[in-house]
């Protein structure tokens, strides 16, 4: 099935007689399997394809790292753990979900601007890599170690003095909250030659969500560039460079896939560098959204359908409560509407222009403005495409106390 809406972006996803299927089953069956009347669908195919995709287009030694993230659903995480290198985790509780996944402590790494205490005594304990990312964190984890005789990994987070041009969210460039500034590096790298702790690399994100191939691989390269700088004041040859990410997926009227060709040249000059310069270094991107994004669905049934002053409008039974994202409300400025479709009525010929309003009482609560779909009624399932990341799990739940949406691996 190809999504032909209008002002959509296409969409190819497997159907039969009019209606989507996943993993070869209808949304009615899987709904009465989950008992639920909205839900989340990931295919492990699609995954899959991914990964196998990204390892086809870029230099072999360039390993892939999953951002947990984008996605903690438990089964996922570990069905990813089982195509990745590694996984990267943002908290204790996707430590653990990391820990529980099959994949090697040491190939975990645990980022993000305010971990506790307790985060790095469980972080020092399991053996992951910490990504610091500030000298206040550098000295707690030179006192756990002092306190328990363990070792602490770490590799610094480098704010760099460049950003990801185009990406949706910019975590690199100016004053941010995220890493160490790089010109403040010089003066504390050779510090951390110290009981305790064992440097092993650097941590480089821009930023996220850009489908610009030329500005990603500048990016990378830039990164790169940095490191090896850097490198020359660290207390150890670098082990482990993370060079970060930032690969976009399509989401509204004209976007167009992300060219790899660019990236992947980047990359291998990267590469080719780094076997002289670096020839311990483990380069790895990290991924979330490129590597789930496009191989979610969110499905939710219609409750009611109605007209106001001439316009139509499907209520449904979950909105902005189960997908923030898809409402606007998570980092849009000018909201615009997610691919989505009647998931039964696929080869309806009577098309109609209506909006998708979830059962909130928050004129928010909005899934689809002024789309051109096939005729719908109450029962009927809206399905929004483009769900596989921060769906779920970048939701307000809790407002106004809604049920919950499902999740399921299919």
């Amino acid at each position: 099935m190809t999504n032909k809406a209008i002002d959509q972006v296409a969409i190819d996803w497997p159907c039969a007689d009019g209606q989507l299927l996943l993993g070869g089953r209808t949304l009615d069956a899987v709904a009465a399997e989950l008992g639920s009347d909205a839900f989340y669908a990931y295919d492990r195919g699609r995954m899959e394809a991914r990964v196998a995709a990204l390892r086809r287009a870029l230099p072999p030694c360039i390993g892939l790292h999953y951002a947990v993230k984008a996605n903690p659903l438990p089964e996922l995480v570990t069905f990813m753990a089982s195509l990745v290198d590694g996984l990267d985790v943002a908290s204790r509780r996707e430590m653990q979900l990391a820990l529980n996944s099959g994949m090697r402590a040491a190939s975990v790494s645990y980022a993000g601007p305010g971990k506790g205490m307790q985060d790095l005594r469980d972080a020092v304990a399991a053996g992951i890599l910490i990504n610091v990312e500030s000298p206040r964190e550098i000295e707690r984890l030179a006192q756990i170690a002092a306190e328990t005789g363990q070792t602490a990994r770490i590799a610094v987070r480098v704010n760099p003095a460049f950003e990801l041009r185009g990406a949706g969210m910019r975590m690199g460039g100016g004053a941010k909250p995220f890493g160490i500034d790089e010109e403040a590096l010089p003066a504390l790298l050779p510090t951390l030659q110290r009981p305790g702790l064992r440097f092993e690399g650097f941590h480089l994100y821009c930023g996220s969500q850009s489908l610009n191939a030329s500005a990603i691989a500048e990016s990378l390269q830039q990164g790169y560039a940095l490191a090896l700088r850097l490198a020359a004041w660290a207390p150890a040859p670098v082990l482990s460079l993370n060079l970060g990410g930032g690969l976009g997926i399509p989401y509204f009227p004209g976007e167009r896939p992300l060219d790899l060709a660019p990236i992947a040249a980047a990359l291998d000059k990267i590469a080719t560098d780094a076997a002289m310069q670096m020839p311990q270094a483990r380069l790895h991107l990290e991924l979330g959204r490129y590597l789930v994004g496009e191989a979610g669905i969110y499905a939710t049934r219609i409750v009611d359908r109605k007209v106001s002053r001439g316009e139509t409008f499907l209520i449904t039974a979950g909105g902005m409560n189960h997908h923030l994202a898809a409402s606007g409300n998570l980092g849009q400025v000018i909201r615009k509407n997610y691919p989505v479709v009647i998931g039964n009525r696929l080869e309806g010929s009577e098309l109609e222009r209506v909006h998708i309003h979830g059962p909130l009482c928050t004129p928010l609560d909005v899934l689809a403005q002024g789309v051109v779909l096939p005729r719908a009624e109450p029962g009927d399932w809206v399905v929004v495409f483009q769900s596989g990341a921060y769906g779920y799990s970048a939701s307000p739940h809790g407002f106004l106390s809604q049920p919950l949406p499902s999740e399921i691996l299919t």
